[in-house]
């Protein structure tokens, strides 16, 4: 299919911005049906929001402090610990996985 450029108006800003063919093969091949609604600076800000209202982006984690329930081991995890569930260290949470594949 061959695509052509548009012109689209940002939701957010009102500003025009093209929507390249190269673009819209881009997306077709990723499997999105709809156009963008923002330009790429309003999109760029908006994704800049949403990891600053505690989506995860690479940056900081909540941390949890908990204690192995193989070794003993103090250590933190990325979620808050359930007394019913046991915690493993990274070490013995590696060995645990291993085990239970097979």
């Amino acid at each position: 299919m061959g695509y052509t450029d548009k012109q689209i108006e940002c939701r957010e800003c009102g500003a025009s911005f093209a929507f390249t063919a190269s673009e819209q093969e881009f997306y077709a091949s990723k499997g999105y049906t709809n156009d963008p609604k923002r330009c790429p600076a309003c999109r760029q800000a908006k994704k800049s929001q949403r990891q600053g209202e505690g989506g995860y982006s690479g940056g900081t984690r909540q941390m949890y402090p908990a204690v192995c329930a193989q070794c003993g081991k103090d250590t933190e995890v990325p979620f808050e610990p359930k007394s019913e569930r046991p915690v493993y260290c990274s070490e013995c949470y590696t060995k645990v996985r291993q085990s239970n594949r097979f």
